[in-house]
C-alpha cells in the first residue's frame, strides 16, 4: 500500500522530469526550489514542439542573466551534472556564436552583467573564445577603471597628514583655502589675482608598510553577488596601486579564494573568480581573521547578502571577537547599481547589533565611505549625508 507522502513525492519528482506546470489548486505539490530548479532547466531544455509550437523557455539570445541561472543550476546539481549543463547551455543557447561575432564585440557596452557572464561560461569555452571574452572583459574594466579610478585615489589619498602643515607643500597638497587667505594682501588688480609668497600644505607622513592601514575585502561570490564581486575586484585593485594602504582581496563561496597577489592585474583577478555555488561566510572571516596582524589598523569590509550556508551562530561570535579587538568591520550588502538589494534580512538584524555598519551602496558612493573608513569615522553620518539607510538592529 503506497501512503499518502509517497504518491506526493512521486508526483513531484513527475512534475520535475517532464517540465510540467502545477495545475490551479496544486501549487503545493512543487516548493520554491522546486520552482526555481523547473524554471532553470525549462530554460535551457523547452524546444520548439514538433506541430511548431513556440519554445516555452529560454534566455535570449544574449542570455543576460547567465551568472544567477547558472547558480540555480549548481544549487541544485553535484558539480559533475552541472558541468553537462553548462556544456549543453553553451551549445543549445548559441553563446558561443554570439561571442565569435565581429559584430557583437564592436557593439558590446560597458556592462557588468556581461562580464559576469562571460566569467561564468569561461570554463567550457574553447580557447579561442576565452581569449575574445577575455579582450572583452578587458575593454569593460578599463571603462569602469577609468569612471572609478581617480576618486577613489582621491579619496583614499589620506597619507596626508591634516593636522601638519608645511611651506614648501607638493602642488597636489596646497591647502588653497588656507593659501588664498594668508597672501590677500599680495592682491593685484590690474591682472586680477593673487601672487602667493607663500604656499600653505599638507605635509605627507613617510610610513613604512608595518605603518599602514590595511584593507581586507571580503566578497561573497555567489551568483547573485556577481556585480558587487566585480566592482569588488575593480577597486581593489586600484587600492592596492595606492601606496598609502595595503589591500588585500579574498573571495568565497563554500571555499576560499585569496586573489591578494593578482591584484595589479585586475581582468586575471576577474577570471580567478568562480561565480556560483554555496556560501560559507563565518569560514571565509575566519579565513581573513587569521590574517589581520594589527586590528586596530585593520579594516574588513564584508560584501555578503547574509544568507549563510554555514555555521551562522559561529559567524556572529567571529565578528563580535573582530570588534571587541578593534578591526574596523563594515557589512556590504550590495556594491553594484541596482536598487535594493535581496539578503537576509534576519541575520542583517543581527549583525548590526554587534555595532557594526550594515547596508548596501553604489560603486560611485564606495570611495567616499572607504575614505570615511579610513579616517575611523563615523559610518552612520556618512550613510544619513549620502540618504542611505543603515540595517537596524532590532530583531
Amino acid at each position: 500500500m503506497t501512503s499518502g507522502g509517497d504518491a506526493k513525492e512521486r508526483e513531484r519528482r513527475w512534475r520535475l522530469a517532464t517540465g510540467a506546470e502545477p495545475e490551479p489548486g496544486e501549487a503545493a505539490a512543487m516548493s520554491e526550489a522546486d520552482t526555481r530548479l523547473n524554471r532553470a532547466l525549462s530554460a535551457l531544455y523547452d524546444n520548439d514542439d514538433p506541430a511548431g509550437g513556440k519554445r516555452r523557455g529560454g534566455m535570449g539570445r544574449s542570455a543576460p542573466k547567465v551568472a544567477a541561472w547558472m547558480d540555480d543550476i549548481r544549487s541544485c546539481f553535484p558539480s559533475s551534472v552541472v558541468q553537462i549543463v553548462q556544456k549543453d547551455a553553451f551549445e543549445r543557447l548559441d553563446l558561443k556564436q554570439m561571442l565569435m561575432e565581429p559584430e557583437f564585440l564592436q557593439a558590446v557596452e560597458a556592462d557588468v552583467d556581461l562580464v559576469a557572464d562571460l566569467i561564468s561560461l569561461r570554463s567550457i569555452m574553447p580557447e579561442k573564445t576565452k581569449t575574445m571574452a577575455r579582450e572583452i572583459i578587458a575593454r569593460i574594466v578599463a571603462q569602469l577603471m577609468e569612471r572609478l579610478e581617480r576618486r577613489t585615489a582621491e579619496a583614499i589619498r589620506g597619507a596626508r597628514d591634516r593636522g601638519r602643515r608645511t611651506r614648501r607643500p607638493r602642488f597636489a597638497d596646497i591647502d588653497w583655502p588656507r593659501t588664498i587667505s594668508a597672501n590677500l594682501r599680495h592682491y593685484q588688480p590690474e591682472h586680477k589675482t593673487i601672487v602667493p609668497e607663500k604656499l600653505v600644505g599638507f605635509a605627507r607622513r613617510q610610513r613604512r608598510m608595518a605603518d599602514l592601514d590595511e584593507v581586507v575585502l571580503c566578497v561573497d561570490q555567489s551568483g547573485s553577488m556577481a556585480s558587487s564581486v566585480i566592482y569588488a575586484s575593480i577597486f581593489a585593485a586600484v587600492m592596492a596601486s595606492l601606496p598609502v594602504i595595503r589591500t588585500k582581496l579574498v573571495c568565497f563561496d563554500t571555499a576560499i579564494l585569496d586573489l591578494t597577489d593578482d591584484l595589479a592585474d585586475p581582468v586575471e583577478v576577474l577570471f580567478g573568480v568562480q561565480l556560483g555555488g554555496g556560501t560559507d561566510i563565518n569560514q571565509a572571516v575566519a579565513y581573513c581573521a587569521d590574517r589581520i596582524g594589527q586590528p586596530l589598523k585593520s579594516h574588513l569590509v564584508l560584501i555578503t547578502d547574509l544568507y549563510e550556508g554555514g555555521n551562522a551562530t559561529e559567524l556572529l561570535q567571529r565578528m563580535a571577537a573582530l570588534v571587541r579587538a578593534g578591526v574596523n568591520v563594515i557589512v556590504l550588502l550590495a556594491l553594484s547599481d541596482d536598487g535594493k538589494p535581496a539578503f537576509d534580512h534576519q541575520m542583517a538584524a543581527k549583525v548590526a547589533l554587534l555595532g557594526i555598519p550594515v547596508f548596501a551602496c553604489t560603486p560611485d558612493q564606495f570611495p567616499d565611505m572607504m575614505a570615511t573608513a579610513l579616517k575611523r569615522g563615523d559610518i552612520g553620518d556618512w550613510a544619513a549625508a549620502n540618504d542611505i539607510k543603515l540595517i537596524a538592529g532590532d530583531a
